[in-house]
């Protein structure tokens, strides 16, 4: 059981994922706007937030851009149906995952039960530390250090860069990454480009001309290390 919070201004919205969300086991807080969802994270954090894009004051996408400057706190962003310019923003802004209106509430519900079980996921990932020249990850701590730098991820970013480092050399497609690091039979396999660009925006150099997270073109990507 994990305290999500639901932040979305649709009465009806809100009032069916809580539902939902509660008969899935979990304690529910809900708020209508980013400022009552702000003051609402600093006085009771919660284990995951699923947060509406278009909030009046604070969008979701600010409030997503403040949680992160503090949290690593598990985000799932709704969207309006066919906005994929604002799922890509979304992601870039540090969400972990994302659904779009209208949705299955049932879907929903598996989607946050699918992230809050990868990040407290002990499983494979427990015990491993891989280290990659100046990068070392360490699944039993979930840290990822660059060059004595701590990098900030998320928790999918995290799954990603640990899947890639256990991984040296072999080439996964985005379908196969979708299964292996977010555990999803079906998806927008965009997500998995989203990810892939700002994990090389953490370890890249030139992350225009990525040397350890390169593509295979055609195929998908691959983990060359560091040589």
């Amino acid at each position: 059981m994990a305290n999500v919070l639901v932040v979305d201004d649709d009465h009806t919205v809100r009032e069916v994922v809580v539902s939902y969300l509660r008969a899935g086991g979990h304690q529910v807080a809900e708020c209508v706007d980013g400022e009552s969802a702000m003051q609402e994270m600093r006085d009771r954090p919660a284990d995951l937030v699923v947060l509406d894009l278009m909030l009046p004051g604070i969008d979701g996408l600010e409030v997503c851009r403040r949680l992160r400057e503090r949290s690593d706190v598990p985000v799932i962003m709704l969207t309006a149906l066919g906005a994929e310019t604002d799922r890509v923003v979304g992601l870039q802004h540090g969400a972990d995952d994302y659904v779009t209106k209208p949705f299955s509430p049932r879907e929903l519900v598996l989607r946050v039960d699918s992230v809050l079980r990868r990040a407290g996921e002990q499983g494979a990932a427990l015990g491993q530390r891989v280290e990659d020249g100046d990068l070392c990850v360490d699944g039993d701590q979930r840290t990822a250090v660059l060059r004595g730098e701590r990098l900030a991820l998320t928790v999918r970013e995290f799954d990603l860069l640990l899947f890639f480092v256990a991984h040296p050399g072999a080439v996964h497609t985005r379908e196969d990454l979708l299964a292996q690091v977010w555990g999803w039979s079906f998806g927008d396999q965009s997500t998995v480009t989203v990810h892939v660009r700002r994990l090389r925006e953490k370890v890249e150099s030139d992350p225009t001309h990525p040397v350890r997270l390169v593509t295979v073109w055609g195929v998908g990507y691959r983990w060359e290390g560091s040589g």
